[in-house]
């Protein structure tokens, strides 16, 4: 059985450098998480020694994606220098290792002129999608000036990748504030804040009519969803007031693919199940972030009733999604 695991983070040594370089009121604080234990020398490492961590945990292959918070946080210049430097670093390692690596591409999106370039420069290297943040800034994923690498996604077959990030420092300072200030951050992020950042990032999309405009465009969405697996019941009465031509869960299950980022947790996958398609249903482990071991991630593909439906989530349909069976 081969498995594909499609949101393995890295990052580089120049990347880091400028995101720890920036003022305090544009610093991603949740780069702390980056810092712990062995994570850095992990993140830094798309060679020798990922192949090797994926060999131990029985990963046959890598879809690499830059570590949060990725180039959104710096000056479009700085964005766009460092995109382009990053998505070149990636697509090297993936000449490098052929059989085990793809990558997502970064974009600019502090300059929303080239991010469209980006992609399709990127695309031409053979990246597979690109992960992208739902707020660059004050600028929410779904403003209009961001239509054209959506459009531009869709004609070229690139899935786009909305991964979680830290809230706004008013939101944080509104709805996390009033603890220590570790758990404060783990409020904010990785205990319930990015999520439900994500998840509204991608509500946005589809309020805004996105779909609608680009029907042949698809996001993924890490963690289950991002809650919104379990919420389409409410968020379905946004439809007839935004005008939308079909329901919510209608554009989940038709343009949303969605990964288990390590969360091995049979109720999730056995909800997951219910609330969309099994071919919508993606593997990833959020590496270095989560390690599952071995036994894990086998204790976990038994839960699937059948092996057909075992093959689709550890590869078919990453290889379906990513086109990673076409020549690039």
């Amino acid at each position: 059985m081969t498995v594909i695991a499609i949101e393995e983070h890295w990052t580089t040594p120049a990347l880091t450098a400028a995101l720890q370089g920036l003022g305090e009121e544009d610093r991603d604080e949740s780069l702390a998480f980056n810092e712990i234990g062995d994570n850095r020398e992990r993140l830094h490492d798309i060679g020798d020694g990922r192949i090797a961590a994926m060999d131990e945990q029985g990963i046959d292959m890598q879809i690499l994606s830059l570590a949060p918070p990725a180039t959104g946080p710096l000056a479009a210049a700085d964005a766009l220098s460092l995109s382009r430097e990053t998505n070149d670093f990636a697509a090297d390692a993936v000449r490098r290792h052929p059989s085990r690596l793809r990558a997502l591409c970064t974009l600019p999106m502090a300059a929303p002129g080239a991010a469209a370039d980006e992609l399709e420069r990127a695309a031409a290297l053979g990246f597979v999608g690109a992960m992208v943040y739902g707020r660059t800034g004050e600028t929410a994923l779904d403003d209009p000036r961001y239509d054209d690498v959506f459009a531009t996604a869709a004609r070229l077959g690139q899935p786009i990748f909305i991964h979680p990030q830290i809230p706004s420092r008013v939101l944080r300072q509104a709805a996390y504030s009033g603890f220590d200030p570790m758990t404060e951050l783990a409020l904010s992020t990785f205990g319930w804040g990015w999520h439900l950042e994500a998840a509204v990032a991608a509500l946005r999309l589809i309020v805004r009519g996105t779909f609608d405009r680009h029907p042949e465009l698809h996001i993924v969405l890490g963690h289950w969803g991002e809650l919104l697996l379990f919420w389409q019941d409410r968020v379905n009465g946004l439809s007839r007031i935004a005008g939308l031509e079909r329901k919510v869960s209608d554009y989940i299950r038709s343009n949303v693919f969605i990964t288990s980022s390590g969360m091995f947790e049979t109720a999730l996958l056995h909800h997951a199940l219910e609330a969309t398609s099994i071919d919508r249903l993606l593997f990833s482990t959020d590496y270095p972030f989560q390690r599952p071991t071995q036994p894990d991630i086998q204790n976990f593909l038994a839960e699937f009733d059948t092996d057909e439906d075992r093959a689709k989530f550890t590869e078919g349909n990453a290889r379906r999604l990513f086109r990673i069976d076409e020549p690039r």
